[in-house]
């Protein structure tokens, strides 16, 4: 006999829609790929809970686009951490990076709370930037930092650049399972449908879904134990809600040889000169992956 393969309930994303309601929303489950991008640099634990928020969110957010391309969600400041970025394209990859300076990491880190997004980044811009992989022109909207979430940063984000209702929950945790340690994270966003002929006012039923939201805990979003179906069960049964096909997540990194020679090449050939290490040979790692390219000068 065979058995049905479970479904999964890492490492996906998907929407879901209120029955009968004018909301919809998405929900996002990080396990081996949030784990996988955070471990390839030793991010003091602030810094790698805020470059949590930034992938989770980047795929809530971009497995909404409707055509291929990509999704960039970033946030710089005048604070300990330089910039966030995580990256997520519509093949569902996933990456990100987070520039900050140890030491001012450090200083802010001190007290009974971690610190948040507006402490870690200081006064500074969030930025959504949807690229599509076809001759359109790319949009970008840039809000303020607002609130020590990236999640309050993201409401804002909608609030302003495109006047849609939105509620987001993000969260960041490390497990222990035995010996190891893994970082997990999820999110879940819902959005408010506009009223129209057929569905008449909408707004006492979107203050409705918002309460029943804001029961949303953030262990619920990282418990591997629960899957998404009960999860949305537990927020929504009494509504009625429909989980649509969950969309798979990998981490994934686009360097390469090629891109490097590209970039090498753009620099005149006395810069390059000075790239040129004692061995004879030059060396460029990439800062989201890590991965170290030994390059012969004479190739470039």
């Amino acid at each position: 006999m065979t058995l049905p393969t479970p479904a999964p309930t890492d490492d996906l994303v998907a929407a879901f829609q209120i029955e009968n309601w004018p909301v919809r929303g998405r929900l996002v489950r990080l396990g081996p790929v949030v784990d996988e991008i955070l471990k390839r640099h030793a991010y003091p634990e602030p810094v790698a809970n805020l470059l949590g928020e930034a992938c989770a969110l980047a795929a809530l957010v971009g497995a909404s686009l409707k055509f291929e391309g990509r999704l960039i969600v970033q946030a710089q400041g005048d604070g300990p951490v330089a910039y966030v970025v995580a990256d997520y394209d519509t093949t569902g990859a996933l990456r990100g990076y987070c520039k900050f300076d140890p030491e001012k990491v450090e200083a802010v880190s001190h007290g009974f709370s971690r610190p948040g997004a507006k402490t870690l980044l200081g006064e500074g811009v969030f930025v959504m930037t949807i690229d599509p992989e076809t001759a359109k022109d790319r949009y970008q909207g840039v809000t303020p930092i607002e609130g020590e979430t990236l999640a309050l940063c993201a409401e804002q984000y909608f609030a302003q650049s495109e006047q849609v209702p939105t509620r987001v929950r993000l969260a960041v945790g490390e497990l222990q399972v035995g010996d190891e340690k893994s970082w997990r994270a999820g999110g879940a966003m819902i959005q408010y449908i506009a009223p129209d002929e057929a569905r008449g006012e909408t707004r006492d039923a979107w203050e409705r879904e918002q309460m029943l939201f804001e029961t949303l805990g953030e262990d619920e979003l990282i418990d591997p134990t629960i899957p998404p179906e009960t999860l949305l069960y537990r927020l929504f049964h009494e509504d009625g809600v429909r989980l649509f096909e969950p969309k798979p997540l990998r981490a994934f990194c686009r360097c390469s040889e090629d891109r490097v020679m590209g970039m090498l090449r753009s620099f005149p050939e006395s810069d390059r000169g000075e790239m040129v290490e004692d061995d004879g040979k030059i060396r460029v790692t990439c800062e989201y992956c890590s991965r170290i390219y030994v390059i012969e000068p004479e190739t470039v």
